[in-house]
């Protein structure tokens, strides 16, 4: 007896269509309202029926890592291009500047760095792992960037929470008037992240902690 690999069939034309326009719903629904926005919006923005979304995605998850999945691929591309840099503090600055240049066109995606899923399937798997690997390689980039004297010895990888959280906050006060403004916040946060500048701080809140902080402000933002 030999077995068989079920052969997977094509999408229908018309199923492809609707699956489309949905990930395209959510990717400027979860952006603009943020990763809770109710399944029955997207629907209406993609122009299907919620049972039809269902039958696509049939968890928030799901469609979460349909979502994001190209988004999450260049966060993860960021810290590898910013590895790749032979002035490591060159890398450090430009991973940072990307990374909030990304939250600051979308809320999902700021909340989507802080989110623990409960649920378990491959596409999730694939999400929370290149979240990890880039988050193993932002660990490699501030070690680098320390041991070229340029960035302060006292800097933590978790202080990057820290950042996002201030730049969140400007973004969301000066969204449709100033939408530049997360720019000049996070240059000044460079200058003070260098060794020049370098004073004593305060020690840095538990991991955990900043975790259920970022997530939270991201709950509560306008």
């Amino acid at each position: 007896m030999t077995s068989r690999t079920p052969i997977e069939k094509p999408m229908r034309a018309d199923a492809l269509r609707n699956r489309n326009a949905i990930i395209a719903a959510a990717r400027h629904a979860f952006a603009e309202q943020g990763l809770q926005v109710p399944l029955d919006e997207i629907a209406r923005r993609a122009g299907v029926g919620e049972a039809t979304l269902h039958r696509r995605f049939p968890d928030r998850e799901s469609l979460i890592a349909a979502a994001f999945s190209d988004k999450m691929a260049d966060y993860a591309d960021a810290a590898t291009q910013a590895l790749a840099d032979p002035d490591p503090w060159a890398g450090f600055c430009g991973y940072v500047r990307r990374v909030c240049a990304m939250q600051s066109g979308d809320r999902g995606f700021a909340e989507l760095l802080t989110l623990t899923f409960a649920a378990t399937n491959p596409a999730i798997e694939d999400l929370e792992g290149r979240r990890a690997r880039a988050y193993r390689d932002w660990v490699t980039i501030v070690r680098r960037a320390k041991a070229s004297g340029h960035l302060r010895t006292d800097f933590h990888p978790d202080d990057m929470i820290l950042l996002l959280m201030a730049n969140a906050g400007v973004v969301a006060a000066t969204a449709g008037i100033a939408p530049h403004a997360w720019q000049r916040i996070v240059e000044y946060l460079l200058q003070a992240f260098t060794t020049e500048h370098a004073r004593e701080l305060p020690a840095p809140p538990q991991r955990g902690a900043l975790l259920r902080a970022m997530h939270r402000s991201q709950q509560t933002a306008g």
